[in-house]
């Protein structure tokens, strides 16, 4: 029994642990995987046939991994017999061979998400509802959350809670449209993925023969990360492994950080309660992080009181202590990580691979992104979109772009029905037939006063539209960017329509939008690298934004590429540095989990996952004041903070704004005690150029009036409001995004100008 070789004590133990119930806890790095799957090839080598055991995992990859290392193990094709997968593949296979006893057909389809909401939407609207109200991943959401808890139509609709809440919410039809939505499926022969777990419930429940039958194949039960399971998986299980109780859990309490997608950490806690004489095995030998980090994930996670109790410990080295970094603001933060991955990559010779930034929410991803593009160091956000092109980001600026540029075609195309005012594909269509037989571009057709083959409320609501981009114009020249923008998310229920989804994909595009208003709050306040303070309006910042979201960015996966990633998507990986970012009170732990000791719990789960990423190097930060709902609010350190114990920390690292300095290559000193000025180098020279003699400000000429950026050339001299006369030197860019370098005189110089932002005459 080769196979046994190398594993551990404890790890031996859970292996050769052949009947009855067992359950390994399995702390962070302990490896639970080969214990698992040298477990499965152990019963085998015992003569246990491979048709009769069963493993469960949550990803595909998973079950792969576990059955390529188990066919390795024995040397033999037996483990292709096995029935190893994810819950939902593994269920849908048993499904099939049962449909007929629940009125389906054997071939049944399975709907993904998108087909799911396609339905709901065409019920909304034939109930005549508002799809605003009854947004369809609202209503999705819902009924995935009902079906997870073992709650069909009727009993939705009968349940007094659920009716009330529903009503407290103004969506009192939920349970009709989850009534209808059933039935159409059923109708249709179709499961959903929720339903994959709970007609396999119904299936175990309601037909003797069906359960006796898979009691009876499956004698041995294992299933990974138990603590991630929910409601309707722990009924299957429970329901299946009755007979012979030959029931394997593997997880950990410590890591359940998945309750919003119905996971309950009950289900790994109460274990030893479902079933008698429960063999306990755990697994505390961490292979991945030095001692120090290993403490601090010990002393962290300590202070949850619902848990089960275990110290994980490790033969590595101590290693170096925790680096907690004080920033000023939220920005800095972001310029900090990217600085100190630059001084580690050339003090360690570490590969931009071996980084992972940590965030609570992905709206943080923000200032790291903009801060690692501006170092050219080449990242990856896994598991979601860059914030500049999510879909909320993307229509918000397009409506900025819109009022400072309202010939950009495709972005009117993109918000004049966004958020919906009635204006549909066809009107859409018919407007783009009239612009092009008058030879004029959208924006000029749509202002023609009544638009030829547009008539009753799509005409009225073109006007209207016409009418408050006009209005949002005339704000140009008397608001900032801020205000302006503030006032565009206003005035067109762009926000409005966000906050109004409370899903949980919702309030993720609320906040992403918030985070917009943020930067854009900041950019108005904050002077730019050299100090310089330019007009704050907003064809100055949305230049910015454009230099900076068209820097080009390596799309492989296999990039040598820093990651940039929420807690979530990180369990299970490791790397050799990682910063845990955002350490803040309201942030993390989340303002909604603050006043309940369950949810407050998971919060601090979710810091032990992140704190138990890191094998060798950990960072965690902290910004002293970040922008939110567009004012700078003041932050308290997160209490997680303060459960790290001190002889753990290197305080030294307290961040400023830019590059680091100091023996250390970023230790910064006690830099609270220096002036703003000599804090934050971009604020000294700020104040050793306004001590200069300012270039002469330009008078623009009488007779400016702005020419079209498509008819500039290279060599052309032009005539700029603020710099005065210049030279273009280079063009590049499309038609939608020209970028001239442009010589001024006066002491202003070279500067690079979106053409389409600016006001240029030609001069000759």
């Amino acid at each position: 029994m080769q196979y046994l070789n190398g594993l551990n004590e404890p790890q031996r133990e859970a292996v050769e642990h052949i009947n009855g119930p067992l359950m390994i806890i399995a702390g962070a790095g302990s490896g639970k995987t080969k214990v698992l799957t040298t477990r499965i090839a152990h019963l085998m080598h015992n003569g246990v046939d491979s048709f009769n055991i069963l493993a469960l995992t949550f990803t595909n990859k998973a079950a792969a991994e576990m059955k390529e290392r188990v066919e390795h193990t024995l040397g033999n094709s037996e483990a292709r017999n096995l029935y190893i997968g994810t819950f939902h593949s593994v269920f849908a296979r048993i499904l099939r061979a049962e449909a007929t006893k629940l009125g389906y057909p054997s071939n049944f389809t399975i709907y993904d998400t998108d087909d799911a909401k396609g339905i709901i939407k065409d019920i909304v609207k034939e109930m005549q509802l508002d799809d605003k109200t009854y947004k369809p991943s609202f209503v999705y959401n819902r009924i995935s959350a009902a079906k997870n808890s073992l709650v069909d139509p009727i009993m939705y609709m009968q349940d007094s809670s659920i009716q009330t809440e529903d009503a407290r919410s103004n969506r009192p039809l939920l349970g009709e449209i989850y009534k209808r939505y059933a039935k159409r499926c059923f109708r249709n022969g179709a499961m959903d993925f929720d339903d994959l777990l709970f007609q396999m419930n119904v299936l175990l429940r309601n037909f003797p023969e069906a359960l006796a039958k898979y009691q009876h194949r499956f004698q041995y039960i294992l299933i990974d990360e138990y603590q991630d399971t929910n409601l309707a998986q722990y009924a299957i299980i429970k329901m299946l492994g009755a007979v012979h109780e030959n029931i394997c859990v593997v997880g950990d309490d410590a890591q359940s950080i998945y309750s919003f997608r119905g996971a309950t950490v009950q289900n790994i806690l109460q274990f030893q309660d479902d079933y008698e004489d429960v063999h306990v095995v755990k697994l505390e030998q961490n292979y991945r992080s030095t001692q120090s980090i290993l403490e601090v994930a010990n002393n962290v996670i300590g202070n949850n009181k619902n848990q089960i109790p275990k110290e994980l410990w490790t033969s590595n080295d101590a290693g170096e202590k925790i680096m907690l970094v004080r920033t000023m603001t939220d920005n800095d933060e972001g310029r900090f990580v990217a600085d100190a991955i630059t001084e580690q990559k050339l003090r360690n010779h570490y590969r931009n691979k071996d980084f992972v930034v940590l965030y609570r929410t992905n709206a943080q991803s923000r200032s790291f992104e903009e801060s690692l593009r501006r170092m050219n160091i080449p990242y990856k956000l896994v598991g979601g979109v860059s914030f500049y092109q999510r879909k909320e980001i993307k229509d918000f600026l397009a409506y900025l772009r819109i009022i400072v540029n309202p010939q950009d075609e495709e972005n009117l195309k993109r918000i004049i029905n966004y958020p919906a005012r009635g204006i549909g594909k066809t009107s859409i269509d018919k407007i783009m037939v009239r612009a092009n037989e008058l030879d004029k571009t959208f924006w000029e057709t749509i202002q023609e006063p009544g638009l030829t083959g547009i008539k009753g409320s799509g005409g009225s609501s073109i006007e209207n539209f016409v009418m408050m981009i006009r209005h949002f114009q005339t704000l140009l020249e008397k608001q900032n960017a801020y205000d302006l923008a503030f006032a565009v998310g206003k005035h067109t229920g762009l926000v409005k329509e966000l906050y109004d989804d409370k899903s949980v994909e919702g309030l993720a595009r609320y906040e992403n939008v918030q985070e917009l208003l943020n930067s854009i709050k900041e950019f108005t306040e904050t002077p730019d690298e050299e100090g310089e303070l330019y007009e704050k309006n907003l064809g100055n910042y949305l230049q910015q934004i454009t230099l900076l979201t068209d820097a080009d960015q390596d799309k492989d996966e296999n990039a040598d590429a820093v990651k940039l990633m929420t807690i979530h998507a990180a369990k299970g990986l490791e790397f050799p540095c990682v910063f845990s970012v955002g350490l803040e009170e309201n942030l993390f732990p989340s303002s909604m989990s603050m006043y309940d000791r369950a949810d407050l719990e998971e919060e601090r789960r979710l810091f032990y996952v992140a704190i138990t990423r890191a094998k060798t190097r950990l960072w965690v930060t902290y910004a002293n004041s970040r922008y939110r709902f567009g004012n700078l609010v003041q932050n308290e350190p997160s209490r997680f903070v303060d459960e790290i114990p001190e002889k753990y920390l290197d305080r030294t690292f307290t961040g400023s704004a830019h590059r680091p300095v100091g023996s250390s290559g970023v230790g910064f000193g006690n830099m609270l005690n220096k002036t703003a000025a000599e804090r934050t180098p971009s604020l000294k020279k700020l104040a050793e150029k306004l001590n200069q003699k300012a270039p002469p400000a330009h008078q623009p000429s009488s007779d400016f009036t702005a020419d079209d950026p498509m008819t500039m050339e290279i060599g052309m001299q032009v005539e700029h409001q603020k710099f005065g006369f210049g030279t273009i030197n280079t063009l590049e860019g499309g038609a939608n995004n020209r970028i001239a370098a442009i010589e001024f005189g006066n002491g202003h110089g070279v500067k690079k100008i979106m053409l389409n932002y600016a006001k240029l005459r030609i001069v000759k």
